[in-house]
C-alpha cells in the first residue's frame, strides 16, 4: 500500500497534534511512510500533504534533501559503509569492495533475494572507530573483512534482533497522552510572540 492505511494515518493524526503548526510534523510523516512501505512512495507524499495542509512540492523538497529517506524500493538492510578519510585511511575503501564481492552488488545495487542494498556513504561521525558501517543506521565499529563477512551471515541467518528492517526507527514508538502536551498552540494564537520577537522587545527594553 503506497498511502498510509488507516492504523498509519490514526498515529499521524496523533503526532500532528503534538506540533503547533501542523507542517512541523513532516518529517516524523516521512518516517512513518518507510517504515510502512520501505520507501516513501509519491502517493504517500501526496498523502502526508493532505494531512498536513501543504503541497506535495513541499513534501518532496524535504524528503529528497536528507539522504536516510529512500524514494525507490531498497532491501531489508540498508548496508551504509563510510569511505570518508579516517575510515580510508584505515581500510575503508578495501572494505566497500570486499563488500561489493561478497554480496554481488555495487554501490547502489540490490541485492537478487531483496535483502542487502549497499551504499557507499560520507562521514558517519564515527571516526575514531574507523573503518565503520552501518546496518539501517546500526553501527558497527572497527569492522575487519571477517567481521563484515559475520555481520551478513547475522543477519541472513536471523540473529541480529537488534537490527530491524529498514524504514524502522524504534520498536517503541512513543505515546502522548493528549492531557499532558504542552506548547501546541501556535504562538500568535497562545498570545506569546514568537522568539525573534520576544528578543527583539528585550533588545529595545535594553536600549531605552
Amino acid at each position: 500500500m503506497s498511502r498510509l492505511d488507516a492504523s498509519n494515518v490514526l498515529l499521524a493524526r496523533e503526532i500532528i497534534a503534538r506540533y503547533p503548526r501542523p507542517k512541523s510534523a513532516m518529517i516524523p510523516l516521512l518516517h512513518l511512510s518507510q517504515q510502512q512501505n520501505g520507501h516513501v512512495t509519491n502517493e504517500a507524499m501526496e498523502h502526508i500533504a493532505e494531512l498536513i495542509g501543504v503541497t506535495p512540492a513541499e513534501v518532496l523538497g524535504t524528503c529528497s534533501f536528507y539522504e536516510m529517506f529512500k524514494r525507490e524500493p531498497v532491501g531489508r538492510y540498508m548496508v551504509n559503509i563510510c569511505t570518508n578519510i579516517s575510515c580510508q585511511l584505515l581500510g575503508g575503501e578495501e572494505l566497500l569492495h570486499h563488500a561489493e564481492e561478497t554480496l554481488g552488488i555495487k554501490p547502489g545495487g540490490t541485492t537478487e533475494d531483496g535483502l542487502f542494498t549497499l551504499e557507499d556513504v560520507e562521514c558517519i561521525a564515527a571516526c575514531t572507530e574507523a573503518p565503520c558501517l552501518q546496518i539501517n543506521y546500526r553501527y558497527e565499529n572497527r569492522v575487519s573483512l571477517g567481521r563484515f563477512d559475520e555481520i551478513i551471515a547475522e543477519v541472513r541467518g536471523g540473529k541480529r534482533a537488534d537490527v530491524p528492517t529498514h524504514g524502522t526507527l524504534a520498536r517503541i514508538r512513543q505515546h502522548i497522552d493528549p492531557d499532558r502536551l504542552a506548547g501546541i498552540e501556535p504562538p500568535e494564537v497562545a498570545g506569546v510572540p514568537p522568539w525573534f520577537a520576544s528578543r527583539q522587545d528585550e533588545a529595545k527594553e535594553e536600549t531605552a
